[in-house]
Formats: C-alpha cells, sequence, structure tokens
C-alpha cells in the first residue's frame, strides 16, 4: 500500500466544490496537496489539513500557466508527484441547435484538453515515481442523451476515452489512469436547486438511493483509490450516481 506521507498529489480546480472536497479528503489521508486553481486559494477547512496543502494559481485551459504551475510546484514541494486529479471543469447549456460553437469550444477544451494537457506536463513527474495514479473527474453524462447538454455531455465522453487511451500507454511507466464518474452532487455551488425546487423533488424520485450525492462522497472514493495497493485497475470509469444511470 503507498505511504502517503511520502508523495504529492496535484488537484485541479481545488479551490472549491468537489475538488475542494478530494483535497481535503487527501490531506486528511496524509497526502500533501498541490491545490491549484485560477484564484490561487486553498479549500476553506481546517488548519491542520491546511498545513498538507499549498496553493498554486493555474489557469488549466492555458498550456503556459499548466507549465508554470509545474515549475513552481518543483521549487515548494519536496514530495515525489505521486498523483494527479484532474477535476476542473465548466458546465454551460443551451439548445443543439442555437448553441454557440465558441461555447462548444470553451466547454471542451475546459473539461477535456485539458485533462490530456495537465497530465501530459505531469507525466514526466510520475512516471519517476514507477507508482502513480491519474484520476479524471468526468460524469455520468458521459453515456446519456441530456437536453441541452450537448458540450457537456460530449465532453465528458472524452475524458473517458482520454483516460482509456493513457492508461494502455502509460501503464508499463507504473501510472494507472481512472475516470470517476459522478451524478448529480450537491455542492456549495448548487445547493439551493439541490435542496429545494423541481430539481430537488425529480431527483429524489429517480435516484435510486434516494437524492443527490455529496461532494464529500465523491471526494472519499478518490481518496481511497489512492491508497489501493496493486496496479491491475486501470482505464475504467467508476460511476458513482445513486444507481441513476441504471435505474428505469
Amino acid at each position: 500500500m503507498p505511504d502517503p506521507s511520502k508523495g504529492c498529489v496535484v488537484v485541479t480546480g481545488a479551490s472549491r466544490g468537489i475538488g475542494a472536497a478530494i483535497a481535503t479528503a487527501l490531506s486528511a489521508k496524509g497526502f500533501r496537496v498541490a491545490c491549484l486553481s485560477r484564484s490561487g486559494t486553498l479549500p476553506e477547512t481546517g488548519a491542520a489539513l491546511q498545513a498538507r496543502m499549498f496553493p498554486l494559481a493555474c489557469d488549466i485551459t492555458a498550456p503556459e500557466s499548466i507549465r508554470a504551475a509545474f515549475r513552481a510546484l518543483s521549487e515548494v514541494c519536496s514530495e515525489p508527484i505521486v498523483g494527479l486529479v484532474n477535476n476542473a471543469g465548466l458546465h454551460l447549456q443551451g439548445k443543439s441547435a442555437s448553441f454557440p460553437v465558441s461555447d462548444y469550444e470553451r466547454v471542451m477544451t475546459t473539461n477535456a484538453t485539458s485533462v490530456l494537457a495537465v497530465s501530459q506536463v505531469a507525466y514526466p513527474l510520475l512516471a519517476t515515481t514507477g507508482d502513480a495514479l491519474i484520476v479524471n473527474i468526468g460524469s455520468f453524462f458521459d453515456k446519456l442523451g441530456v437536453k441541452g447538454n450537448v458540450a457537456y455531455c460530449a465532453s465528458k465522453a472524452a475524458v473517458g476515452a482520454i483516460t482509456r487511451c493513457l492508461a494502455v500507454e502509460w501503464a508499463a511507466d507504473g501510472i494507472q489512469v481512472l475516470n470517476v464518474a459522478p451524478g448529480y452532487v450537491e455542492t456549495d455551488l448548487n445547493r439551493e436547486e439541490m435542496t429545494q425546487g423541481p430539481l430537488h423533488a425529480f431527483l429524489q424520485k429517480r435516484i435510486p438511493t434516494g437524492g443527490p450525492g455529496t461532494a464529500d462522497d465523491v471526494a472519499q472514493l478518490v481518496a481511497t483509490l489512492f491508497l489501493l495497493p496493486g496496479r491491475f485497475l486501470t482505464g475504467e470509469t467508476l460511476y458513482i450516481d445513486g444507481g441513476q444511470g441504471m435505474a428505469l
């Protein structure tokens, strides 16, 4: 089993939402956590957990910003980079017949292209450990046809494909790659619509477990993956959606 006290995990989009929960959970397991975000701020959590985190400003849609963040990372962190969580994302929606192509490209760049771009920069660091893990945060929308969500669905399907390709190419370097695909998850960003109104009522009926998950549900799964022994699990998409994606 990996020793979390001897490694650092990089998390993108770590300042809030699911990314902040993931960074917090990894810190609680003993990892050092590099928290990348546009704001360059740490998640709001306890001082003891923040002590194992350090913030880095990074625009994951800008290649030079990614490279600069990893250069800064090498200067402030002495532990080996044992993992990467590609979490940062964007959700824009609209009718497919009129959805601006520029918005489609923006979603694809943020949600899918950045997964490859950040992984490419991280690759040399991960490969040197011989035992590293990349977790991409997808969505159960990757297998659904959702009205008004052509860009988001396409981008998350691409995340699954990128995961599979990197997994088979980088296995010889000791790098596992997995895709964690949440369903509806309540965060500080969407709490109002998730806990009241028509969406809340719909999800209580539609999700077999009785409603949306929490950011901590996703975070605990991701953190656990970093502690699993062995390298045989790779390239797979792990759905965490309360059974909604399979329910009739």
